[in-house]
């Protein structure tokens, strides 16, 4: 049986860079060379792309030194937005295009946060064509906005904390104005830039006076953030897995310890003892059932595809259960719960990738039989 080609593409031009670089790693490492010829894409954080060769050796030295994508060993190349060729184009010193062999039959972003999560990859890869690991370009975008997300969960019943979003210029204009939208909440709240993931950017605060420190910080990486009320006690994730019929891992539960206020940046990545795991959850059969049945009603209502994972914030007597937000490319680091979640439900790492590729090829194959041409000629 020939090899599937993928291009699993990771870096990118968000603060999320060095995580995609380890996702990226993970993955590439899990999978089958037997069934895959891989083709790596990297990002460099100036957005532009670069094929590499022996990819998973310059991951893993970057990843040891906490560093970023470079153009060392490392051919420059682009993607053509048509369909057809599925083909990256190599480029020289003096900007000509050239074509490269690299034929892809489908690929796996595994960029996190704006210019990869966010439905712009998404959108070029419609564009070329070319089958896609995750959700579409709607459901990509709608995942990355945290306002927009929120309020499509109550419409759909999902139950979210209260919040409030604040633009930057208004902010500007009325500087009272995020102070009138926190005391609504009552605190301590939670500011957060709108577009953004891994915690970066997020404060928790406490009272008035650590306000505008807390908006300053995530006004830096996004004009638009969110204030949200607390719902702090216990924490928990699950990850779904499908198309049309998604199915759900068994939740795990997220301790943040250390000295930590919150499950943050630091405490994620930077902190080996910030946070501790229990996996599968502590919980009851019922809450443990309504976590994953909101997961896919999460989903669903958002119109993902593929993969998610969804964060949950619950008080300690578990009376409420919130989604926190949801993932639409979720961590696949040595840390990360998506993989772990679903590798305690019986599906290791290999398998998960396997089942995720097999997701975005039908997922192609079925949009693929639609029509794109009216029947003019059609008497109905």
């Amino acid at each position: 049986m020939s090899r599937i080609r993928v291009g699993v593409i990771f870096g990118g031009r968000s603060s999320e860079h060095e995580i995609s670089l380890r996702s990226a790693l993970s993955i590439m490492s899990a999978m089958d060379p037997a069934r895959y010829d891989v083709v790596p894409i990297g990002i460099a954080r100036d957005g532009r792309w670069y094929m590499y060769e022996n990819a998973i050796g310059m991951l893993r030295d970057v990843v040891e030194h906490v560093g970023e994508l470079s153009s060392a060993d490392a051919a420059p190349v682009g993607l053509l937005p048509q369909p057809g060729a599925n083909l990256l184009l190599g480029v020289n010193g003096k900007g000509a295009a050239l074509l490269a062999d690299s034929g892809l039959e489908v690929v796996f972003p595994v960029l996190h946060g704006p210019y990869g999560e966010d439905g712009t990859v998404q959108g070029l890869l419609e564009l070329a064509g070319i089958p896609y690991v995750g959700a579409g370009v709607l459901g990509s975008a709608v995942g990355m906005d945290k306002e927009m997300q929120k309020r499509l969960f109550r419409e759909a019943g999902v139950p979210v904390v209260r919040f409030k979003s604040l633009e930057r210029g208004e902010h500007r204009r009325q500087p009272a104005a995020a102070m009138r939208l926190a005391d609504e909440l009552g605190y301590p709240v939670f500011v957060k830039p709108n577009a953004l993931g891994s915690s970066i950017g997020i404060a928790r605060v406490k009272g008035p006076p650590d306000l505008p420190a807390a908006l300053d910080k995530a006004f830096q990486y996004d004009r638009k953030v969110l204030i949200e009320a607390a719902c702090e006690g216990r924490e928990f994730e699950c990850s779904v897995l499908g198309n049309d019929d998604p199915q759900a891992s068994l939740p795990g539960e997220i301790t943040v310890e250390h000295g930590h206020d919150f499950y943050s940046y630091d405490s994620k990545y930077l902190d080996p003892y910030g946070a501790s795991f229990k996996i599968p959850a502590e919980l009851p059969p019922d809450i443990s059932q309504r976590i994953r049945d909101v997961s896919i009603a999460a989903f669903k209502a958002l119109s993902l595809r593929g993969m998610a994972r969804v964060d949950f914030l619950a008080n300690r007597e578990l009376t409420e259960i919130n989604v926190g937000e949801v993932n639409t490319i979720p961590g696949f680091t040595s840390i990360s719960m998506y993989p772990k979640l679903w590798e305690v439900s019986g599906l290791p790492l290999p398998k998960l990738i396997d089942r995720l590729i097999e997701l975005a090829l039908e997922d192609y194959r079925e949009r693929a039989s639609l029509k794109v041409t009216a029947d003019l000629n059609s008497s109905s």
